[in-house]
């Protein structure tokens, strides 16, 4: 099984499947391609149909996109629980996965990463959100503060136990991190700084962080 990912320091898809294939004790090989490169196309073309990474393959198919590796993963490990076991906690969990996946615009492009802005080493100079980012991070601190009050149970991560939500928002963390975003300026009673240190501590990124630093 090899997992075909881009840069490390600022690849915030890559990321994710990585962070769920660790979770799962998945033997896997990493192929890193080095993305803004004259020959990254043709580099990525070869393991691709889309022309962009993260790509799993595996059993002579590849899988394309940070949530259907994600998917494909609960499937093959079931017993990594990488969604919560209770109904009502899974049904949040994958709604505020897939909200990650295609929404908070302003904080993609607001709080990019890239060569100039990685998700590992020191943070950055503190960023000035515009409206739209504003909205983006209450809406963040909001949902974080719901899912540990509702499905938490006294543990560190959002539904309490890791699961495939915490990799999409472990990128997000770097994000708040580097741009040393303030969540108590957009409602945050320390619920959602709390989560993120947890992310940011969690062992398997940790892990990723050594690769690059």
């Amino acid at each position: 099984m090899e997992l075909v990912i881009g840069d490390r320091a600022f690849s915030t898809w890559s990321l994710r499947p990585w962070l769920v294939l660790k979770r799962c004790g998945a033997e896997f090989t990493t192929t890193e391609i080095k993305l803004d490169q004259p020959e990254t196309a043709e580099q990525i073309a070869r393991h691709s149909p889309t022309g962009k990474v993260p790509v799993l393959k595996v059993e002579g198919e590849t899988i394309w996109d940070s949530l259907s590796i994600s998917v494909w993963c609960a499937e093959r490990y079931p017993e990594a629980r990488l969604w919560p076991a209770d109904a009502h906690a899974r049904w949040m969990a994958r709604s505020v996965t897939c909200e990650m996946h295609s929404a908070f615009m302003a904080l993609r492009s607001e709080c990019g990463m890239g060569r100039e802005h990685h998700m590992v080493g020191k943070p950055g100079p503190a960023h000035t959100p515009s409206q739209a980012l504003s909205a983006d991070i209450r809406r963040l601190v909001s949902m974080w503060s719901e899912a540990r009050r509702r499905f938490g149970g006294g543990e560190d991560y959002l539904f309490g136990q890791w699961s495939i939500p915490d990799a999409f928002f472990t990128p997000v963390a770097c994000r708040i991190r580097h741009y040393q975003l303030d969540l108590a300026a957009h409602g945050d009673d320390g619920t959602a700084q709390a989560y993120v240190r947890t992310l940011l501590n969690d062992p398997h990124f940790l892990e990723w962080e050594r690769e690059v630093l």
